[in-house]
């Protein structure tokens, strides 16, 4: 009973919809790393990014204009990773802030004798735990370009890691997954991650393990053949975690 309520409240928000399946198209031909999805990826996208909407709030920050374009493209993009999951990996928030630019967020931080340090510093996106999504459109706008680098994708991952606490790059996993071998992988690369620059990834994915798990995301969507490159095994895990396999070419 509880399953047919809910497709009913579904089809009718996709019924209901502002946006048509061109609209849809024509704001997907402007994301580059969703031209590898064939006609029922794509469609299923829609659908998806449509129920998206109807879920979450988006709000304009610092006189931030919400347009339908910014809507259909943070939908779109924050959809992606859960393409072949659900939109139920995005449940227990409903808040995504937009800034015109990078935004300055207050930080607090206590180092190993125990001082309490308090400072700032100017951000392109965060994600909160139980909170909102907080971006920059100037940043946010740029994402989706296939160049290994997207602030959507990045701070959307993190709340599929903060679905089983804080993040630290150990999410919920799949049921035919193995949480030994996740750890293994993700800690063993990690490390070399530290001590290696790679080309094509952000260096700030050393900083600690949900950053290392996010920034790869972001490779993984966009720049795939760099991570099978770098690290095939986290490439292989990520295939069977997101259920995407983004290197395959569609017709």
């Amino acid at each position: 009973m509880f399953s047919m309520t809910k497709d009913w409240r579904e089809q009718r928000i996709l019924d209901s919809s502002e946006f048509t399946h061109a609209d849809w198209l024509q704001a997907a031909q402007r994301i580059v790393i969703l031209g590898r999805l064939n006609e029922d990826e794509l469609t299923r996208l829609f659908e998806l990014a449509t129920l998206f909407l109807a879920d979450k709030s988006i709000t304009g920050a610092q006189g931030f204009e919400i347009t339908d374009a910014v809507k259909q493209s943070i939908a779109l993009q924050a959809c992606l990773p859960i393409l072949n999951l659900s939109l139920e990996w995005y449940a227990g928030w409903s808040a995504i802030i937009i800034y015109p630019g990078s935004y300055k967020s207050e930080t607090t931080t206590v180092d190993e004798l125990g001082i309490v340090h308090e400072g700032s510093q100017h951000r392109s996106g965060e994600a909160w735990l139980r909170g909102p999504v907080i971006l920059s459109w100037k940043d946010a706008k740029h994402s989706g370009e296939r160049d290994g680098h997207n602030v959507v994708i990045h701070e959307f991952v993190h709340k599929l890691d903060m679905l089983n606490g804080r993040a630290n790059g150990f999410p919920p996993l799949q049921p035919d997954m193995d949480p030994v071998r996740w750890t293994e992988i993700m800690t063993r690369d990690f490390e070399d991650f530290q001590s290696h620059h790679k080309s094509g990834f952000d260096r700030y994915g050393a900083t600690n393990p949900a950053e290392f798990f996010a920034v790869l995301s972001e490779v993984f969507f966009e720049t795939p053949q760099k991570l099978i490159d770098a690290y095939p095994d986290i490439y292989e895990i990520m295939v069977k975690f997101f259920r995407q396999t983004p290197l395959e070419p569609r017709p």
